[in-house]
C-alpha cells in the first residue's frame, strides 16, 4: 500500500527534532554535524536567534496578504538586494524552480518586446540542474528526470560545460541567451572557470544575447562573496536565487537589470505566496547577518581552511578519493571508480556527519555559512573515519570472493 506521504524521495531513516548552529539532533537522541544544510538552504544554520525572532515577530502580526496589496517587507528586501547587487529590480517567488521559470520567461519576453520574438531558445549546459517543472527539466536536459513526462518543452539547446566553441556553434537566429550555474551543484559540484564566465558575458554582448545566471545553490554568500559571479567581475542581465536567501524559509527571487525587468508588466507574471510578509521578514533577517561587516570575509576564510583540509584528506586517501572541487562552502569529493558516493554518505551518517550526494559520483559538502574552522576540522575527521569504515566493510567482501 502506498504511504500517505507520496514516496517521491528515498528518504534516510532519520527524523530531526532539534537544531542549533551546525548541529542537528535526531528523535533517537543522536547528534549530527550538518554539512548538508538542507541542500545548501539553511544558510545561517539551525535556530539562529535573529532569524527565529524575525519570523516569530512577523508571524504574530501578519503572514500573508497576497500581491494584490503593497508588502513593505518585500519592498525593503528588494531595495536591499538592488543596493547590494547588479540588479535594478527584484521579483520574489517561493523556490529555485519558480525563479528559473521566471528567468526563462523574462529572457523570452525581453526578446519579444524588443522586436525579436523569434528569439526564444536558450543555451544551457550538460550537467546542469535548474528545477523540476516541465520547462526547467527541459533546461536541465537530464534524460533520467525527463523520462515519462511527455514531450520535452521546446526551446533549450544543451552544450558541453565550459566549452566556448560549443556555445558559439549553438547560436542561431532563434537564440535568446544563455543560462549557466557558476558552480553546478547537483551536476557534481563543478565550478565554471572564471575566464569562461567572462567569455560568456563578452559573447552575449557581441551577439546581442542575454546572460542568465542560476545562483540558486551557490549564491547568497556561499562562494565567499554575496554572489558567485562577482569573483569573475561580471554582471548578468538576469539571475535566479533561492535556497539560502530565506535561511530555510521558502523564498526565491529573480534579480534583473532594468532592460529585462521592465518587460515583466502587470499580468505577465505572478505568484500568490511569493514575497509575502513572513517570507520577506526571513529574507531581511538573513541579509542582516550576511551583509554585516566581516561576515563574508569569514565565510571565505573558513571555506579555504576546509578546502585545505579536504586536499589533505585526499592525499591520505588517494585510493578512494580522485578529486576535490567546488568553490567557497560548496565543495565536492569525487570518488574513484567502484567507490560509491552513496556508500560514503551512509558511512558519514554512521559517524555523525550529514552530507549530500551529487552527480558524477561526488559527495557534496554544503554546510551552514556560520561554521567555524573547528567544525570544518571536525567534518574532515569524521570523513576520515567514514572512509576507514568503508575500507573495513570492503575487507570481508574481498575475503569472500
Amino acid at each position: 500500500m502506498i504511504p500517505a506521504l507520496m514516496p517521491t524521495y528515498a528518504r534516510a531513516d532519520l527524523a530531526f527534532v532539534r537544531g542549533e548552529g551546525a548541529r542537528l539532533w535526531a528523535e533517537d537522541g543522536r547528534r549530527f554535524l550538518d554539512f548538508g544544510s538542507g541542500i545548501a538552504t539553511s544558510s545561517l544554520g539551525h535556530a539562529h536567534p535573529h532569524l527565529v525572532r524575525a519570523i516569530a515577530d512577523q508571524a504574530a502580526k501578519v503572514m500573508h496578504v497576497s500581491n494584490l496589496y503593497r508588502i513593505p517587507q518585500a519592498e525593503r528586501l528588494a531595495a536591499r538586494h538592488v543596493a547590494a547587487s547588479f540588479a535594478d529590480s527584484v521579483f520574489f517567488c517561493n523556490s529555485g524552480a519558480e525563479a528559473n521559470e521566471g528567468m526563462i520567461k523574462a529572457m523570452r519576453r525581453t526578446m519579444a518586446e524588443t522586436g525579436r520574438p523569434e528569439r526564444y531558445r536558450i543555451i544551457t549546459f550538460e550537467g546542469a540542474f535548474h528545477g523540476r517543472t516541465l520547462a526547467t527539466l527541459a533546461a536541465t536536459g537530464n534524460p533520467k528526470y525527463l523520462d515519462g513526462f511527455g514531450p520535452k518543452v521546446d526551446g533549450f539547446d544543451q552544450v558541453a560545460f565550459g566549452n566556448m566553441n560549443a556555445v558559439r556553434d549553438a547560436i542561431t537566429p532563434a537564440t535568446a541567451g544563455v543560462i549557466i550555474e557558476p558552480v553546478q551543484g547537483e551536476g557534481g559540484v563543478r565550478p565554471a572557470e572564471l575566464r569562461f564566465l567572462r567569455e560568456l558575458r563578452a559573447m552575449c554582448d557581441e551577439y546581442g544575447l542575454l546572460l542568465g545566471l542560476d545562483e540558486v545553490q551557490i549564491g547568497m554568500g556561499r562562494s565567499g562573496k554575496l554572489w558567485a559571479h562577482q569573483w569573475a567581475g561580471i554582471e548578468p542581465d538576469v539571475m535566479s536565487a533561492a535556497k539560502g536567501i530565506g535561511g530555510g524559509f521558502p523564498l526565491g527571487a529573480i534579480l534583473a537589470k532594468e532592460h529585462v525587468a521592465k518587460h515583466l508588466k502587470p499580468g505577465t507574471h505572478g505568484t500568490t505566496y511569493g514575497g509575502n510578509p513572513l517570507a520577506c521578514a526571513a529574507g531581511n533577517a538573513v541579509l542582516d547577518v550576511i551583509l554585516a561587516d566581516g561576515f563574508l570575509d569569514r565565510v571565505d576564510r573558513v571555506a579555504r581552511h576546509l578546502w585545505r583540509g579536504l586536499l589533505a584528506l585526499k592525499e591520505r586517501n588517494a585510493d578512494l578519493i580522485e578529486d576535490v572541487r567546488g568553490a567557497g562552502l560548496l565543495l565536492g569529493i569525487r570518488l574513484r571508480e567502484g567507490v560509491l558516493n552513496t556508500d560514503l554518505q551512509a558511512a558519514a551518517v554512521a559517524e555523525g556527519l550529514l552530507t549530500v550526494a551529487a552527480g558524477q559520483n561526488v559527495l557534496r559538502l554544503a554546510p551552514p555559512l556560520i561554521i567555524t574552522e573547528a567544525e570544518a576540522d571536525e567534518a574532515v575527521m569524521l570523513l576520515e573515519r567514514a572512509l576507514a569504515r568503508m575500507r573495513e566493510a570492503a575487507v570481508p567482501k574481498a575475503a569472500a570472493q
